[in-house]
């Protein structure tokens, strides 16, 4: 099964699917806007997309290589986000040329160019610290820091879904699972209060608690 149905039977059961008490997983607009509708009667891991991503690049960097990851993104869907950061003028604009190129190559070209026209942005920074506090401000479901040292700033980015580190740690690999992530992630800022998805999501706490007759004299005056 499938589709906002899918989230309908699950949440509330039909003759052959048995009602269950949480919903997780990915799903486009529909689905999504289907588990934002039974959250309360169930659980839910997350509201999930569009897909984002934040590429900070260097002057080592690939301009085509650079390209094709932000594109890799831009296909999903209409409304994903694609940013690239550089301290360096000429990478940006080679990166920029290159897009132009590829994206008369790609089978979604048309999504991809509207997703880029409508969310797609290149931003020159000049220095390493405003580049993490735009990261962290941002708090980008994707983050690839396809620099030469990225040792230098990955301990002070505090909010991303999921962080790929060097030139060939591309998140296109990711996308499919391979490298052994999760990609189920938090978008749309939300990765500053929330993570990807993991086996916390199966589970639950309860709390106990235990008096003394001594530990109700002596705090019992506190409730009343």
């Amino acid at each position: 099964i499938g589709g906002v149905q899918a989230i309908a039977s699950l949440a509330y059961g039909t003759k052959k699917i048995k009602k269950v008490n949480k919903i997780i997983g990915p799903g486009n607009i529909f689905v999504q806007t289907a588990k934002k509708e039974v959250f309360g009667d169930v659980g839910i891991d997350m509201i999930a997309g569009p897909s984002e991503i934040t590429v900070v690049a260097d002057k080592f960097s690939n301009p085509e290589w650079v390209a094709s990851d932000l594109l890799a993104q831009a296909e999903h869907d209409l409304n994903s986000q694609c940013i690239l950061i550089s301290k360096d003028k000429k990478i940006l604009e080679q990166t920029k040329n290159a897009i132009v190129r590829q994206l008369k190559e790609i089978p979604r070209s048309s999504i991809a160019k509207k997703s880029l026209i409508t969310n797609g942005i290149l931003i020159f920074v000049n220095s390493d610290k405003k580049i993490i506090e735009i990261i962290n401000k941002i708090g980008p479901e994707h983050l690839e820091l396809n620099l030469k040292n990225y040792k230098s700033i990955v301990s002070k980015i505090k909010n991303a879904g999921s962080i790929c580190l060097g030139k060939y740690a591309v998140m296109a690999m990711t996308d499919y699972g391979v490298p052994g992530t999760n990609h189920i992630l938090p978008t749309n800022m939300t990765s500053k209060y929330s993570s990807g998805l993991s086996v916390s999501e199966f589970v639950k706490k309860i709390s106990y608690i235990n008096l003394s007759k001594k530990g109700i004299e002596s705090l019992g005056p506190s409730v009343i």
